[in-house]
């Protein structure tokens, strides 16, 4: 059985003192939740908050991640942070791909750019959470499914993976991110299906332990019904992240996983 992840994002919001106060307050919620070592959590703060949350985890099974990280290994990026760099603050994820950094215009990555993250993360020991997604206009012209093949196509081609624990998915429909919509348990679980049948074809008998989180405005109220899905392994949390009782209701929905 693949073991759940939940997973927040907290994307550009907190400052070092809030940082340390939702850590203390997630790891007290999960220890009066004796959620233990069934569901298996990450939080993935701005990076230069990184040092003092890895601080902050010390002696929990909480695990760090990262947001980003350049597809180069060191040189002339003013601002880029790389794999070995976020690997030396104690991180073990680091979330590539995301719908924010695809098509926001700051940045408009594309799958090459994204294929050199994931094999910049591995180089360095880091497990990528990589994320995919349609946009609104893709969903309603039918789309989903083959945008979601190109992309898990083109972000991990050619790349080794030896273990399922080398990666993480995450199927975040754009048009459901930071919106308060949400694919239906249906909806998730047809793109999550469809997901590990191409990890299939691509990694081979390791697909089927690879998790697959599901992301897009997942809340107290309707994760449960989302992870109950057999192809949802858990969440990679946006909003919901940022407030420490909201985030341990999310992982104790988690817990549907495993009984």
């Amino acid at each position: 059985m693949r073991k759940p992840l939940v997973a927040g994002n907290w994307k550009m919001n907190l400052d070092r003192a809030g940082a340390r106060d939702l850590v203390a307050g997630i790891r007290a919620g999960l220890d009066a939740a004796e959620v233990g070592e069934r569901v298996e959590v990450a939080v993935c703060p701005p990076a230069v908050y990184l040092f003092p949350v890895a601080e902050a985890l010390a002696g929990s099974s909480i695990r760090l991640g990262a947001q980003d990280l350049s597809p180069e290994p060191n040189g002339a990026f003013t601002g880029d942070i790389s794999a070995a760099m976020i690997r030396d603050t104690g991180a073990y994820y680091v979330i590539i791909g995301h719908s924010e950094r695809r098509h926001a215009i700051a940045h408009l990555e594309d799958d090459r750019t994204i294929n050199r993250k994931v094999r910049a993360a591995r180089a360095a020991g880091l497990t990528p959470i990589l994320c995919v997604g349609e946009t609104l206009s893709e969903r309603n012209s039918g789309q989903t499914l083959d945008v979601l093949t190109v992309q898990i196509t083109a972000d991990l081609i050619g790349i080794p993976f030896q273990s399922p624990d080398e990666l993480v998915v995450a199927y975040e429909p754009v048009w459901a991110i930071g919106t308060g919509q949400n694919a239906t348990p249906q909806q998730a679980q047809e793109a999550h299906a469809h997901l590990r049948a191409g990890l299939r074809e691509m990694l081979g008998p390791i697909a089927d332990g690879v998790r697959i989180l599901y992301g897009g405005s997942v809340k107290p109220e309707n994760a449960e019904a989302i992870f109950r899905e057999p192809d949802v392994d858990g969440g990679l949390i946006g909003g919901a992240s940022l407030k420490a009782d909201s985030f341990v209701a999310i992982v104790e929905a988690a817990l549907v996983k495993t009984r």
